[in-house]
């Protein structure tokens, strides 16, 4: 007798096979969830590499395309040079030679003229800080000396707590600046360590880069090959659509936030400059850089500039604040909408929303991202609503649904506007009240309060005078 395997009976067995194994990996996830984020954390490291190379990648593509189809094939065409693979070839090497030549003279011109200066600032703050201690504790001295009571409150309060304050800073403040001072100097290793492994990862990144610029079509193609074996013709096409979705979203907020925030550094830089503030060029480097974060990005720079300002001198700390409020409104007004435009679709509230839900979660990296991510994912909830919403036959405009009660058969009804009359009628009655007089009463009744009936009412007053006749 021949054994003969029946399908329903091998898909039962598969079935209980990965519903097992799923729950399996959902109590090891439940239970064991520092093993997963380890494991996680040492698979980023591995791949690190190979992530610096995407991201060098995708953000040098911009610049190698314009090169291409701005200046190297228009003038291949002037020159009435054959179209060939080779040719091909020769212009994909110069676009992606300049273009690493320019990041090496960015790298190289930040290195050389910012990062000393930088260097040279945080030197004078260490080294002039107990000036600027003082000359604070000089301002604040004056202002006190012009208000009596504010200087009184403020002795008090020195005198109240200063026994504590001292055994503060005795037993507990002296005590944990030597161990911070002990973990400072074990950790300097490991942070010299680790400063030359994310070196050596972005000279592999930027290796793997160059690779990836000279074959992105090849890679691209693949990857498409790929997405039409294993999805139907329909799917394939909808998640290549998406994909070039998130692409032009990424892309162009991404590159217009980094010349955005690299502009307002430059105008940061050349105002306090002019103005004669101190630190410009540490000062503008942390405008410039928290400029990336949206909405809270200038806050978050302003603060420690402000508060480094006003150690040196009080007085320009105020017109310094007043310069970064100037350079914001010029910047979210109009520099940011030329340069941006309306790349994500969302409103202020949705970007809030997103850099406060994704920095809580990821930092500043997400407070950086979370703008186009969060763009990306409303498309698709507002995607997948619309086409629900056009298999039913529904309308898909949000005007139509702003006064809406309920739909009947596909029909919108829509909410009954407020009455008039009684809102009128009311206020009279309260003011009536108000006044301490009774409302008159009124034989006359309006055509709003009439009830509704079947029959005439003159009808109603013949029979009621024939009966009183009977009588």
């Amino acid at each position: 007798m021949k054994f003969k395997i029946e399908k329903k009976y091998l898909y039962w067995g598969l079935t209980a096979f990965l519903v097992i194994a799923a729950s399996m990996i959902f109590y090891y996830m439940l239970f064991h969830m520092n093993n997963i984020r380890s494991g996680f954390r040492v698979l980023i490291k591995i791949c690190m590499p190979i992530i610096d190379g995407l991201v060098l990648a995708y953000l040098m593509t911009p610049i190698v395309n314009h090169l291409e189809r701005r200046i190297f094939i228009p003038l291949c065409e002037r020159m009435h040079v054959e179209e060939s693979p080779k040719r091909k070839k020769y212009i994909r090497f110069l676009s992606a030679f300049i273009t690493v030549c320019a990041l090496f003279a960015l790298i190289y011109w930040f290195c050389s003229m910012i990062i000393p200066q930088l260097i040279e600032s945080i030197q004078n703050i260490a080294l002039q800080f107990p000036y600027y201690v003082t000359n604070l504790q000089t301002w604040l001295e004056n202002i006190l000396a012009n208000n009596q009571e504010l200087e009184t409150l403020v002795n008090s309060l020195l005198n109240q707590y200063s026994k504590e304050i001292n055994q503060y800073l005795n037993t507990k403040l002296v005590p944990q600046l030597n161990i911070v001072l002990q973990q400072v100097s074990t950790s300097l290793f490991s942070s010299i360590v680790s400063v030359l492994v994310t070196l050596w990862n972005f000279i592999i990144g930027l290796i793997i880069s160059i690779y990836l610029l000279f074959s992105k079509e090849s890679f691209a193609g693949q990857c498409k090959k790929l997405i039409y074996a294993l999805f139907s013709e329909e799917n394939a096409n909808s998640f290549i659509r998406n994909i070039r979705f998130v692409n032009r979203t990424f892309g162009g907020f991404i590159s217009g936030k980094l010349v955005d925030s690299l502009i307002i550094g430059m105008l940061c830089f050349i105002g306090m400059t002019l103005f004669g503030f101190p630190y410009p060029v540490l000062i503008s480097v942390i405008i410039g850089v928290t400029n990336i974060i949206p909405f809270f990005g200038p806050y978050i720079g302003a603060v420690p500039s402000t508060l480094l300002i006003l150690m040196v001198n009080p007085v320009q700390a105020i017109y310094f604040v007043i310069f970064i409020l100037v350079l914001q409104q010029f910047d979210g007004n109009f520099l940011g909408p030329k340069i941006l435009g309306n790349k994500t679709g969302l409103s202020s509230f949705w970007v809030i929303f997103s850099i406060t839900v994704l920095g809580g979660f990821f930092g500043i990296l997400g407070m950086a991202v979370g703008v186009p991510v969060f763009a990306v994912l409303y498309a698709g909830v507002r995607a997948f609503v619309d086409n629900t919403l056009k298999k039913k036959g529904l309308s898909t405009s949000t005007v139509d649904y702003l006064n809406l009660s309920e739909i009947r058969d596909n029909e919108f009804i829509e909410l009954p506007p407020p009455r008039l009359n009684e809102k009128k009628s009311r206020k009279h009655t309260n003011q009536d009240n108000a006044s301490g007089t009774m409302p008159q009463s009124n034989d006359k009744l309006e055509l709003d309060d009439m009830p509704e009936t079947d029959y005439d009412m003159t009808e109603l007053n013949t029979k009621k005078h024939t009966d009183m006749k009977d009588s």
